[in-house]
């Protein structure tokens, strides 16, 4: 069993996974509702419209889609999306990716439970947590 977070936007999905992408590599896959089948065609202006798009990394999996339903930009609320790494310079690498044109909520720090913890929401509206792994501490993952 896993759980894997599926995260909304409001027409900015494609941007936000490229840049995904640009920060994490990996394989990408996005599909708009102009690519999708369908007996019935599509509205013009919901061409673009991301229906879904799914990025891999190793064995991990992050996946969205634009939601229709909301034209409300701004940040998520309820979620964040956590990033681990055994790397504390990768943690800081991945943070200031992340971070730029987003706003930093926790700048990267050294806690009791990580040498590198830093927390931030993307220029998409995102939140994310970024934690570099103690090895001497047991997993939270």
């Amino acid at each position: 069993m896993a759980f894997r977070p599926y995260l909304f936007f409001t027409g900015e999905c494609r941007a936000a996974f490229n840049r995904y992408q640009e920060i994490f590599g990996g394989e990408l896959f996005i599909m708009t509702m102009g690519e999708a089948p369908s007996d019935e065609p599509v509205p013009p202006e919901m061409a673009d419209v991301v229906i879904h798009a799914a990025l891999t990394v190793g064995g991990e999996l992050l996946m969205a889609s634009d939601d229709p339903t909301t034209t409300e930009p701004g940040p998520k609320q309820g979620i964040m999306v956590a990033y681990n790494t055994a790397d504390p310079e990768d943690a800081r690498t991945v943070f200031a990716a992340l971070a730029e044109g987003g706003t930093v909520t926790q700048e990267p720090i050294q806690t009791f439970f990580a040498p590198v913890f830093a927390m931030c929401t993307d220029r998409f509206g995102i939140p994310w947590m970024v934690t570099a792994d103690d090895p001497n501490q047991p997993s939270a993952a």
